[in-house]
């Protein structure tokens, strides 16, 4: 009777010791570019999350101001080539018509260059707004773009917006399909 009354506070002082159970993994090492990551998610919310409090400024310090910037849109008819083609931009959102109501980023991976002035993202993107009251809403937007840092200020000088295509049995196998 005395060595189970022993052995239960000793077992369970093992147990919350960690004793006879597998050794804790190491720790992932600390990221050395984790100080240049936050900033380029900054940035990269601010392309988006400025539209919710129409705050202009904030998205003119993070899209690059000259005529390298390219953005491909879902539509055919929507690629801008050029600051000075995006700027039209700026009547549609700052028309009182249109609000922003929400919008999500997902899955976002960054990488940088070895040199450290560039860096690529993709991620999943919900963009939603209403025109004249009308919701409207960007789903599941498959979403990459390149950064350049300019002046110590990472800013966005290409992205790419799209839909997934509704999965079709293919003819020809693929190597996701193999």
């Amino acid at each position: 009777m005395r060595l189970a009354t022993f052995g239960v506070p000793v077992f369970l002082a093992a147990c919350a010791l960690g004793l006879g159970a597998e050794p804790p993994s190491p720790a992932a090492p600390p990221d050395p570019q984790a100080g240049e990551k936050a900033e380029i998610t900054r940035a990269i919310d601010a392309s988006i999350g400025w539209a919710m409090t129409k705050d202009r400024p904030l998205l003119e310090r993070v899209i690059a101001h000259d005529p390298g910037l390219f953005i491909f849109h879902p539509g055919a008819d929507d690629t801008v080539v050029g600051w000075d083609a995006f700027v039209p931009n700026f009547d549609f959102w700052m028309n009182p018509a249109f609000k922003a109501t929400g919008y999500e980023i997902r899955d976002l991976r960054i990488n940088l260059s070895r040199s450290g002035d560039v860096a690529w993202w993709s991620a999943i993107l919900d963009d939603c707004g209403e025109w004249q009251g009308k919701p409207g809403c960007w789903k599941d937007t498959r979403w990459t773009g390149v950064l350049e840092k300019r002046d110590g200020r990472w800013q966005i000088v290409q992205m790419h917006f799209s839909f997934a295509a509704p999965r079709k049995a293919a003819a020809t196998p693929t190597p996701s399909t193999m």
